[in-house]
């Protein structure tokens, strides 16, 4: 049985029931097509976009996941270099003089000054202040003589038996007025005088050291305490 033909123009699109078989078949095609089309670029298209960005993702996370890996395989040899470097550091330290090393210290400093010719007419030492590794003593002092005592001075320090740093801090080196002070005898011609502060160092045993790590500890949660309070 043949199919009669239909002419477009004569359909009612009001009345879409009685159009002929064929032409209601062509229809839901059409229908089907554009419901495809909508979709294509309404779904499947973002979905692309999605897609893509996702790619691009990727491609970052794989990046960064490398760089990670690379420095998870050099971990284990810093750990290893940080441990060496801690205990050469230990090894330093230890070469300080101890707490109980100190008030001797200071006398032999004191000594090699006056052994060196040099005149003490101040040698004051200050309170100790301590650091997170070692205990600094400030000594206020000033002393009288010529450039070569002093040179004798410095190589006296450098030979004591035990380890002594020394660092200056507001030093003034000038000539000695005559009408002040001491002035020694043999270098009243074009004397010296040297003023300021000195610090020597020593390192802290282990009782100090667990103090200094207690109060750390403490002074870090006391301020992760007060955070939390202040973002309340």
């Amino acid at each position: 049985m043949s199919q009669k033909k239909f002419n477009i123009n004569e359909l009612d699109f009001n009345d879409i029931g009685n159009w002929p078989q064929q032409a209601k078949v062509v229809f839901c095609v059409l229908i089907a097509l554009v419901i495809m089309a909508v979709s294509w670029f309404v779904v499947i298209s973002g979905k692309r976009d999605e897609l893509a960005a996702l790619e691009n993702k990727e491609v970052e996370l794989r990046a960064q996941f490398e760089k990670e890996q690379g420095r998870a395989v050099n971990l284990e040899p810093l750990k290893q270099q940080l441990a060496q470097m801690e205990q050469v550091l230990q090894q330093m330290l230890r070469q300080l003089p101890s707490k109980t090393e100190m008030p001797d210290l200071i006398i032999d400093v004191s000594q090699t000054a006056l052994s060196s010719g040099l005149v003490n007419e101040l040698f004051e030492p200050q309170s100790e202040e301590v650091r997170e590794f070692y205990a600094e003593k400030p000594i206020k002092l000033r002393m009288v003589g010529s450039y070569h005592q002093f040179g004798a001075f410095v190589s006296g320090v450098a030979s004591l038996p035990r380890v002594v740093i020394l660092t200056m801090h507001d030093i003034n080196l000038k000539p000695k007025d005559p009408k002040t002070g001491i002035t020694p005898s043999s270098v009243r011609a074009g004397a010296l005088e040297l003023s300021g502060t000195v610090k020597t160092y020593r390192y802290l045993d282990e009782a100090e050291m667990e103090q200094q790590e207690t109060e750390a500890a403490d002074k870090a949660a006391a301020s992760k305490g007060k955070g939390k309070g202040g973002k309340a």
